[in-house]
């Protein structure tokens, strides 16, 4: 009975681990997608193509996706959300010197970004587990 549930746990976990798999790289695939092309993007799910200020934010929403992507793949949670922070603050800063976006709250973000960005890289530099629970 008890090799039964074993096994039977043994298929569960399999399972999930090919559902993350394929989750990981169907949103990584969208989040590139919205990076490269926002606006095809928009057409093709909403029947409308994205222009002005919803360019930037589809790309941060690409981001985002790329990092859930890195997140859902076996082992790597930490480095999703290090990949979205580093990446956000790159782009926002980007766009604070060559994007004109001028926003109130923009330079605020990127602060905050960058330094959850700095949180999150020093534990892996000091060579210590920044796994949940561990």
């Amino acid at each position: 009975m008890r090799t039964k549930i074993n096994k039977l746990l043994r298929e569960e976990r399999s399972a999930m681990r090919r559902m993350l798999f394929l989750a990981a790289v169907g949103e990584a695939g969208t989040g590139l997608a919205l990076l490269i092309v926002p606006s095809l993007v928009g057409w093709l799910l909403l029947g409308e193509k994205l222009t002005g200020a919803a360019i930037p934010i589809a790309r941060v929403a690409g981001i985002a996706l790329i990092a859930l992507g890195i997140a859902c793949w076996p082992g790597t949670p930490p480095l999703g959300m290090l990949a979205y922070s580093a990446a956000v603050t790159l782009y926002l800063t980007y766009l604070g010197f060559a994007g004109g976006a001028s926003g109130m709250l923009l330079w605020p973000a990127i602060i905050l970004h960058a330094i959850i960005t700095t949180v999150l890289i020093l534990p892996s530099t000091s060579g210590k587990d920044v796994t949940p629970g561990s």
